[in-house]
């Protein structure tokens, strides 16, 4: 079966997946030592980004890399119900038809919710197919399953009963549009344009003022305090005297603290502990009061709620400036600011950059804001998880990572977890009519537990859990905890996470704890989740920028596979922004960038570039040029095989005897596989994916498609012997069927299509070549002569062809050679390989001068110590070559001055070993050597 022309990826792609998946094949073997990946769970509502082709490629070719090494292998795959963003797509679908949530209730909604995900959740698994990614669908699990569900309940009520949870009262970052707490990893704060304001704050005597700055002048209704540096001059006889805030007439003091920059505005800083997470940290240390000004939607109370530092005890109401009351924040700024420009309390305003915090689901600015929240002890559940990574149970790669990872465990807070949505895991607590709170896995079980009657009415907490909660449990959850299943036994603990560098906190440290908390080993210590955290960069576009859907350099990967045309492309980027003045701008870069589109360039092509560029936690500069490179080498294999094929199909190719001659090339190969082989398997051990491609691309390209595939020729189209062209025969199918299970993990579709047509004539039996032997060195067939062979063998092929090229001298008129200086060893191979040079440098006569010859004008390529020369006469343009030796003498003269001043150089001298002084000394005289030679060429060319 010979190979099409060309090769179609999309019929590969589609054909071979359904086949992989159809059979099984991603399944565990229930053979060999357990490997586990867990894949980190996507969105339900999400979409392929570059990032998901990034990571999936990483841990495809690891599973694959290790399936084939004979690894009983689980690649667990699943998604996250994404509590915030799925809620907003329906709620958004809802508003389209003039209904909100609570028109329906909690229960109808979440009804609507369910049949969306069941309708369009999957999306994102859909695509995670196209990438080749060979995770086991039927083990796919949802972080709301029941199995997932009953491990959040168990794990909840666990950790409520071991006293790691509680409820209280805490600033969080508020959404005032979406009513609900978020995390930081959820807030984006990016520069924006603003104004410094500057107000007077007049002493309790009304003697003098102090000026303070802000940025959020409308909380100046919540300040409990004026602070100063303790060691700021200006202010040292005003600590402990008290200023009255304007509008309001609150008195409140004047505190030190070291806290304030005595370089920002005025010295002077307003401190609203219940609306500041810094105010809130010093209004401790100073034993301030909390004053709430705001409701949920971001709107001024009319009862100020006024709270004790530390305890939150309830000091009672202050009653709102009446014209104050119910005002949006941002219209209550604008009220404040004229009245004191009408007052006189306003002393400037300034433009000034902040960072805006914004909801990245919503797009408002978010309010530190005090609510009742459920709150875990992180800092208990942390102290395990720091001493795993410290003694070498979880190891970070690349290593610097585990800095980020202390830097964030050593100085933990306490970890908000609940949410005020209605989409996600429901808080498992019960409220009786006294506020009294009863945690359990179900009603029934509280009322059993607490002995509640049946006539005391319950109601369950609104709230629901952070979706990181949920996700904190993946790798043990998905096995089956808390039930002691044979998946759990088999695979955990989990071997390699992978993941971005950017939710090394929100997720691998909360998988540690939560893990080490909940699984024990038989001597129960705490289990670890995974014992290597393999950490890789963001993928930017090509100037470095981040991919963002605002910045409208947004890359699907799908597009890159399948290709989109520059319309489609444009309304892709242009469709659903934040900013919709941004979609002109953003037009006219993509028709820039990309004027004929995305061309389609397959799965293979853009996990090679995925892995070439995969240098170990390095962000990624997305590279157009490099992937059509890769695409190019597909095309290379393709044909490659095609030639192989069309040599060895109906010809004896030694698949059943051994009467087989290896020519020096077949050596060669042979020789410098095993050597790739080790490259690659030492690369992908150690996760250098950008050295595992590079090790393949240099054997397969350069030197099997472009030097073996040559050196073949003059045996498969010579007078060679049945046994030689048999050996060539064998070595071109075994080394080509080798290097496509070597390739296989990175590049699955093309390496699969070519292996079906290979398999039968090198005597290999299988379905698939995933589930072929991953290939190993055997150091016994490294063979240095035949490796200085052949290298000698390419020096002059190389060198005829580089003067055929400078001189311009047509690939196809033989050309008569001498060579002068020729050593015993360089005679000796000079007739064994005769009709190859001939062959190959397209040659009419080679003829061998005796050292005292007289040698005409020629064109000269040294290979070592030997001259080949081009005699000029008839051949040589007499100018162009003398340029070239002109050109070469000069790069030899940098390279003896180079290596002279090393050698002159005391500090290397008296610290380099012997040999390698030694070494560059004999790389001078070659230098030397070589310089003069082409002098005297160029002596003689003058002459010509």
């Amino acid at each position: 079966m010979t190979l099409d022309a060309t090769f179609n990826p999309k019929d590969s792609e589609t054909r071979w997946y359904q086949q992989w998946e159809t059979n099984g094949y991603f399944a565990p073997s229930g053979q060999g030592s357990p490997y586990c990946i867990m894949i980190p769970p996507p969105n339900v509502t999400g979409s392929l980004h570059m990032g998901h082709g990034f990571n999936n490629t990483i841990m495809d070719s690891l599973i694959r890399y290790r399936r084939m090494q004979g690894y009983n292998t689980l690649w667990q795959p699943g998604t996250d119900h994404a509590g915030i963003a799925t809620q907003m797509v329906v709620e958004r679908q809802l508003a389209a038809q003039n209904i909100s949530r609570h028109d329906l209730g909690r229960d109808k909604f979440l009804e609507k919710v369910w049949q969306w995900k069941e309708q369009s959740g999957g999306t994102i698994t859909r695509q995670i197919r196209r990438l080749g990614s060979s995770v086991d669908w039927t083990r796919e699990r949802f972080t709301m399953d029941e199995g997932l569900s009953n491990a959040v309940k168990e794990a909840f009520v666990r950790l409520y009963q071991d006293g790691l949870i509680y409820r209280g009262k805490r600033l969080v970052n508020w959404d005032p549009k979406l009513h609900t707490a978020i995390s930081d990893l959820e807030v984006i704060s990016e520069e924006e344009n603003g104004s410094l304001w500057h107000f007077k704050y007049f002493l309790e005597d009304g003697s003098n003022h102090l000026v303070v700055a802000t940025t959020r002048p409308e909380t100046l209704l919540g300040d409990t305090a004026v602070a100063v540096n303790p060691e700021d001059d200006r202010y040292q006889a005003l600590i402990g005297k008290k200023v009255r805030l304007p509008i309001t007439g609150r008195l409140v003091p004047i505190v030190a603290d070291s806290y304030v920059d005595k370089e920002f505005g005025t010295g002077c800083v307003k401190i609203t502990p219940a609306h500041d997470f810094n105010d809130f940290q010093l209004g401790k240390r100073h034993d301030l009061p909390l004053i709430n000004i705001f409701d949920k939607d971001a709107n001024i109370l009319a009862n100020f709620e006024v709270m004790a530092a530390g305890t939150f005890a309830d000091l009672g109401q202050e009653a709102a400036p009446s014209e104050y009351a119910g005002l949006e924040r941002f219209v209550a700024r604008k009220k404040l600011v004229k009245e004191a420009e009408e007052n006189g309390w306003l002393d400037k305003i300034e433009p000034y950059k902040l960072k805006a915090p914004r909801g990245d689901r919503s797009g408002v600015i978010v309010e530190p804001w005090l609510t009742d929240q459920w709150y875990v002890k992180a800092s208990v559940l942390a102290k395990p998880a720091i001493e795993a990574v410290e003694d070498g149970r979880v190891k970070f790669v690349p290593e610097q990572y585990q800095n980020m990872y202390f830097a964030w465990m050593r100085d933990i807070q306490d970890w908000c977890i609940s949410r005020q949505l209605w989409w996600g895991h429901r808080i498992p607590a019960w409220y009786d009519d006294n506020g009294n709170v009863y945690v359990g896995r179900h009603e029934a079980e509280v009322r059993q537990q607490y002995q509640l009657a049946d006539n005391v009415a319950l109601r369950q907490d609104e709230d629901v859990l952070d979706t990181w909660f949920s996700s904190a449990l993946w790798t043990f959850s998905t096995l089956g905890w808390p039930e002691d299943t044979q998946a759990l036994r088999t695979f955990h603990p989990t071997d390699v996470l992978v993941t971005g560098f950017d939710i090394i906190f929100f997720w691998v440290a909360r998988m540690m704890m939560m893990t080490m908390h909940f699984m024990k080993n038989e001597d129960g210590t705490p289990q670890i989740p995974f014992k290597t955290v393999y950490v890789h960069g963001l993928v930017r576009d090509a100037d470095g920028q981040k991919m963002s859907k605002s910045k409208g350099n947004v890359l699907d990967p799908l597009d890159i596979i399948d290709g989109i045309d520059l319309e489609s492309l444009v309304g892709k980027r242009t469709t659903g922004l934040m900013k919709p003045q941004d979609a002109p701008k953003i037009e006219k870069n993509t028709r820039k960038e990309y004027p004929e589109g995305i061309n389609a360039y397959g799965t293979d092509a853009l996990r090679f570039t995925f892995a070439s560029l995969a240098s170990t936690g390095r962000d990624i500069n997305w590279d157009m040029k490099r992937l059509e490179g890769y695409r190019n080498f597909c095309n290379k294999l393709w044909n490659a095989a095609r030639f192989v094929l069309s040599n060895c199909e109906g010809q004896d190719v030694a698949v059943d005897h051994d009467n087989v001659e290896l020519s020096v090339a077949d050596k060669w190969i042979i020789s410098r596989l095993q050597q790739a082989e080790q490259n690659v398997i030492n690369a992908l051990d150690n996760f250098r994916f950008d050295q595992a491609a590079q090790a393949i691309y240099e054997f397969v390209w350069n030197e099997y498609c472009d030097w073996y595939l040559e050196l073949t020729k003059p045996v498969l189209n010579g007078d060679s012997s049945p046994a030689a062209k048999a050996g060539t025969r064998r070595t071109l199918l075994r080394v080509l069927e080798t290097m496509l299970r070597l390739m296989h993990p990175i590049m699955p579709y093309i390496t699969e299509e070519i292996w079906q047509r290979v398999k039968g004539l090198v005597g290999k039996t299988g379905d698939s070549i995933m589930l072929q032997a991953y290939p190993q060195p055997d150091l016994s067939k490294i063979d240095e002569q035949a490796e200085a062979d052949v290298e000698w063998i390419k020096g002059v092929i190389a060198g005829i062809r580089n003067i055929r090229g400078e001189m311009n001298i047509s690939p196809s008129k033989p050309l008569p050679i001498l060579c002068h200086n020729v050593s015993a060893a360089d005679a000796t191979r000079l007739q064994a390989y005769e009709s190859q040079l001939r062959f190959l440098a397209r040659l009419d006569s080679l003829t061998l001068l005796a050292a005292d010859a007289e040698l005409p004008p020629a064109a000269t390529a040294l290979v070592g110590d030997m001259a080949v020369l081009v005699p000029l006469k008839g051949f040589i343009d007499k100018d162009a070559e003398a340029a070239r030796l002109n050109k070469e003498i000069a790069r030899l003269e940098q390279e003896v001055a180079r290596i002279g001043g090393k050698l002159s150089n005391e500090s290397f001298t008296a610290k380099a070993p012997a040999a390698v002084i030694a070494q560059e000394q004999k790389k001078l005289n070659d230098a030397k050597t070589a310089q003069a030679k082409l002098q005297e060429q160029l002596e003689k060319l003058k002459n010509l």
